[in-house]
């Protein structure tokens, strides 16, 4: 059991470098600077990371630490009408840019999930989203897959390894949670 509890030790060490941590910064400000002009945050991915961009929506429109005000938070996976309509006559690479189209305007943001870093809608998303003048994070294993090039905030890391890229999102999130809820809040 040790050897299991170092090895994931190791992993996140591996993970949150100096750089790495710069990058988180700069996305919590990122965000704090778009809530603070009454912009959304969209976030999307699939599985794992459908139940993530879910989680990160609920810690802002509900809280993360502090009792305060919901701030403007959307999952794209949660509207299953729309999902299996749009799927049913389309195509399911463009469900979540076509959510963009619709509901994003400049000063949003964009946050896509892919564990892999290779997921079609993610990317089909981000592109659209940079399109339209929408700002993107991008988070990824595999040092960003496909992701690199259409998220302007990466939150990448080089673990493939799908368990410990998830445990690393997870830890990732709840910082950034934390870190603009604190700035937004308690300043």
């Amino acid at each position: 059991m040790d050897y299991w509890v170092q090895d994931k030790l190791k992993s996140l060490e591996a993970a949150f470098t100096p750089e790495y941590c710069q990058a988180i910064d700069k996305v919590v400000g990122l965000i704090v600077e778009s809530f603070q002009k009454g912009n959304t945050l969209f976030i999307c991915g699939n599985g794992g990371s459908a139940s993530d961009a879910q989680h990160i929506a609920a810690e802002f429109i509900g809280r993360f630490l502090v009792n305060r005000k919901g701030l403007p938070a959307i999952a794209l996976s949660t509207n299953p009408a729309t999902l299996t309509a749009w799927t049913n006559d389309h195509e399911f690479e463009t469900i979540f840019s076509r959510q963009v189209e619709s509901l994003g305007k400049p000063g949003d943001i964009v946050w896509g999930i892919s564990t892999s870093g290779k997921s079609q809608n993610v990317i089909r998303a981000l592109k659209a989203s940079q399109q339209m003048g929408i700002i993107t994070i991008g988070m990824a294993g595999n040092e960003g897959g496909m992701l690199q090039g259409v998220a302007d905030y990466p939150l990448f890391v080089a673990e493939q390894h799908t368990p410990l890229v998830q445990e690393i999102h997870v830890i990732t999130y709840h910082r950034i949670c934390e870190l603009v809820e604190f700035q937004l809040f308690t300043k």
